[in-house]
Formats: structure tokens, sequence, C-alpha cells
């Protein structure tokens, strides 16, 4: 965070140092890639103030080194709340019809199924019955569809607690299951073409932003959030794959460096979302110290249960407050902000139902965990002024899924960063002749996958109706308040438009897009 503080001559010197020192850079490393990566040494000192800091983490206020030298101390905290009771008991339906496409196929293998927590054996507190009483319009409306719900704050759909079962997370960890092939890449391709903003990877790296004219440019930087976060999440996952892997020959589970070469250090920009999505959740944490602790975490109605609980919290909180440097009044400014936040809401809400199309039972358990996660924490950072998280006026504004849910993918992100270092230990192990061996197995596999098709599969098209029925929902509200509002609402959603049909049209021509697009892996 120094660096903010230097001339920007000096900047400029840095900026050189660091593309050669470290992919930890503003620029993307478009060279040896796998090299950067793998030889990077992460700091685990206690305090930066001694480090050669490599500069802050882009949209943020934080750099690198103070997300990895905290991450110990935050992992052994994490991994001792996410045992407590009150953390390791889910309720979720994961049979809900996909509402997208038809066939979305299932995962016969054995790694797939997972054993539900009979209800007698959850505190009576938390069983469905208890919870369909608490009142779900504390903020907002309420938006009913069967067997969920969102109401306006929401940036997720949520189930209703009527049906679904409970899941003990200690028992179903998040690792690699087989889930792989056609139906893994769709879910993937349909989280980043036809759910997002027009923002690609490749588009990302070069600059070049889906728009048509220069007065939408203060929207950029909303739409390079989103990307973020969902590239964020998409690391998180594969690298958790690759650490937990299935020896088909031994039977036995470990690290897979090849999957992590292939997945994720052959694309350093992608570590880079992770430690950002790592950043955005400690912020949201850190704005809900009031909330947390006053929360009944208590399950068994022993007191010690909700003390120890309360001080891994406290623990855990003062490592937010001081690593969670994330900007949020910094978004969604401007005439229009209220129709971008719209927006932004709709597609996340998109990628939290297409979990509901996941073949493979533990993939979708994690995959809706981790997208009501990630979206608890933007409504904690957008949606909630300090009177909204004062638990003295507010109590309810979080349901007790999203809490598990977003202290579990806190924890998930934490556990990745940890999982690196445990592949470049095993890198280093390797002698030249194999590591050479390995970076030239990468370079012919990722560059022999399929780029994707500019074409949106008819499977899919339904997936923007969901989108355009919440945009005219917000569109009404922005004209019930305002004609010139309105008009700006309209003016700038056709402009959005224009943009992504620009892109397509510029990616059937030019056929360049290699992101995510080309390795999307299995969930």
């Amino acid at each position: 965070m120094r660096l903010l503080l230097l001339s920007p001559f000096a900047l400029l010197i840095n900026v050189s140092v660091r593309a050669e020192r470290s992919f930890l850079s503003d620029t993307f490393v478009r060279k040896d890639q796998v090299q950067h990566v793998m030889d990077y040494e992460p700091v685990k000192i206690p305090s930066c103030q001694n480090a050669v800091l490599t500069g802050p983490i882009e949209t943020t206020l934080c750099d690198y080194e103070t997300v990895e030298s905290m991450n110990d101390n935050l992992l052994s905290n994490l991994s001792d709340l996410v045992r407590m009771p009150f953390f390791r008991y889910f309720q979720v339906d994961l049979y809900r019809q996909c509402p997208f496409w038809v066939d979305h196929g299932s995962c016969a293998n054995e790694g797939c199924a997972i054993t539900t927590v009979d209800e007698s054996d959850i505190p009576e507190k938390w069983r469905a019955a208890a919870l369909s009483k608490v009142d779900p319009d504390s903020i907002d409306t309420r938006h009913e569809l069967p067997g969920c719900y969102y109401r306006d704050s929401d940036y997720c759909f949520l189930d209703d607690n009527t049906e679904g079962d409970y899941y003990d997370l200690q028992l179903v960890p998040e690792r690699y299951t087989g889930y792989s092939g056609h139906d893994a890449r769709r879910i993937w391709k349909s989280i980043y073409e036809e759910n997002c903003f027009g923002l690609s990877e490749s588009g990302l790296l070069s600059g070049k932003l889906p728009l048509v004219s220069a007065a939408d440019t203060e929207q950029c930087l909303e739409k390079k959030v989103y990307y973020k976060l969902i590239s964020g999440l998409h690391t998180s996952i594969s690298t958790h794959i690759c650490h937990e892997y299935l020896n088909q020959t031994t039977g036995e589970w470990g690290p897979n460096l090849n999957c992590f070469i292939s997945r994720v250090a052959a694309y350093p920009e992608r570590l880079q979302h992770l430690y950002f999505n790592t950043i955005v959740m400690l912020r949201a944490v850190a704005r809900l110290e009031p909330y947390l602790a006053a929360f009944d975490f208590c399950s068994s109605g022993k007191a010690e249960d909700d003390v120890e609980t309360q001080d891994c919290l406290s623990k855990i909180v003062r490592i937010a407050k001081d690593a969670g440097k994330f900007d949020e009044s910094a978004l969604f400014r401007g005439e229009n902000a209220n129709v971008l936040k719209e927006e932004f809401k709709a597609h996340f809400r998109n990628v939290s139902r297409i979990m509901d199309c996941v073949g493979c039972d533990k993939c979708r358990l994690w995959g809706k965990i981790q997208t009501t996660g990630l979206a608890t924490a933007l409504k904690i950072l957008f949606e909630l002024d300090e009177n909204a998280l004062n638990p003295r006026t507010n109590r309810d504004f979080l349901h007790r899924a999203e809490m598990i849910a977003l202290f579990n993918t806190l924890f998930r992100f934490s556990e990745s960063i940890r999982a690196v270092d445990d592949f470049r230990r095993e890198w280093k192990e390797l002698d030249e002749a194999e590591s050479r061996k390995l970076i030239k197995e990468t370079e012919r596999t990722t560059s022999a996958r399929p780029k994707p098709s500019p074409h949106v599969d008819e499977k899919y098209r339904t997936i923007p109706l969901l989108t355009m029925r919440l945009w005219f929902s917000s569109l009404f509200k922005a004209c019930q308040k305002s004609t010139i509002g309105c008009a700006g609402a309209v003016w700038d959603t056709l402009r959005s438009w224009m943009g992504q049909t620009f892109t397509l049209f510029e990616k059937f021509n030019l056929h360049k897009e290699r992101g995510p697009g080309a390795n999307y892996g299995e969930l």
C-alpha cells in the first residue's frame, strides 16, 4: 500500500520492475506464465512493512502481500469456525428443476453423491418448521418462484425452506468428483458468455471493453468487478478440484500438479482474481462486525457454544478489518447507477439459478453455497447502510443460510490460497527435465482446446428472459421516480445491448476469444 504514496515517476519504474519479478503486476504476464506463478515466493511474515510490495490489487486498497501474510492465521480461525454446529449444517434443495434447459445431465460417478443428515439430528431452532416462522420481509419485497425467492436487496435466489435436505458440510468436502465434459463446460459457458455484461478475459487483458460510446466508460469498473468475482470463484473451485484429486490408478486422494498448472498457473490473472475475491469477502465480514456481535449462534442451548463461536468470529473480524480494504462506494455511482445495479443483481441471480442445472450433487451443493456466499457479501457491501447493519434495528436482514454461506465461501477462498503453496512446494521438488516436460505438455493441451463458438445455443435462450423481466421491473421503478431517470435508463440499456451485440460480431469475425472458454473445466 506504500506504493500509493510514490511519485508518478517512481510508480512507472516500480511497475517495470514488478513486471519482471512477479506475476502479481499491473501488466499481465504473457510469457513463461507457469514459471512466474510456480516460482513465486509468497509473503509469510506477520506484517508487510518491510516487504517489497508488488502493488495494490486492482480496484481494492490492499496489496497481495497483505493477503498472503494474513492467510495462515485467517485459515486457522476459519477452520475452527466452520466446524461449529451453526456453520456446518446447511439446508438446501438440490433437486429443484433447472429453469434454463431440460437435459441438465447427471453424474453417475460415486464422487458426485452426498449423504443427507436427518432433520432430527439438527437443533430444533434450525429445522424447517421453525425457520418458516421467520418473517422474510423484514427488509424489502419478496419475489416468489417455485421453491425459491429473492428480495429486492438479494443478489441470488434463496431456498424458501419448505423443502430441501440438511447436509453436514464437514462430510462433503469440495474436491474432484469426475463431473466433466460437455455438461460441466456448459455450466461455465452459460455463466461466462450468456449471463455476463459482455466482458471476457481476453477483453480485460487487452483493455478492449465492449463499449460503443465514451459516455459508457463510467460503467467499466462495475463490469470488471462482476467478471473478476466469477473468475475468482472459478479459480477457487478449480484449485480445490486439483488439490484433492482422485488418482484413478492408486485410488488415493492428493494434489494433482498437472491439473493445477493447466487450469490455473497457465493463466496468472486467475490467481489475481482469487485474491480479489478474498478481499471483497473480508470487507463484507468487516462491515458485518456489529451484527455478528449480536447474532445468536447458540445451537445446543449451552452458553459455551456461543462463546466459542464468537471468539472465532472476533479473530476473523480483526483480520478482515486489517486486510479487507475494498471501497464499495466507488461503484454504482452516476446518473444511472440504480439501473446498473439492478442489471448487476439480475446477472448474479441468474448465476445462482444456473447452479440448479449442475448434474453432480456435490458440485451443485458447493456451487449453491459459494454463489450464495458471494451474493451475501455483495448485499452487505452495496445494499445495506450502517443503520441497516445495526442488529438492534434490523435483526433479521441475513438468514442463517446466508451467514453459513458467507463464511464457508471465505473459507474456500482461503483454503485455495493455501493450496497454491502446496503446489509450489511440489513444483520445487521436480528436476529441470520434469518441469520442462510439464510446461510443454501444458502448452500443448491449452493451445489444443477448441475455442468457444460465438453463437448462442438454443438451449440457453431462456436465460435472458429472467434478466429481461428483472430489467423491466427496475425500469418501471425508475420511471415512477423521474421522467429524466426513465429516459436515461432506457438509453443506458440500449447502449449496453448495442455494445454486447458489437462484441458478439467481433468474436464471430475475428475468432480471437481466449478466455475462460478455452478452459472451462469441471465444476
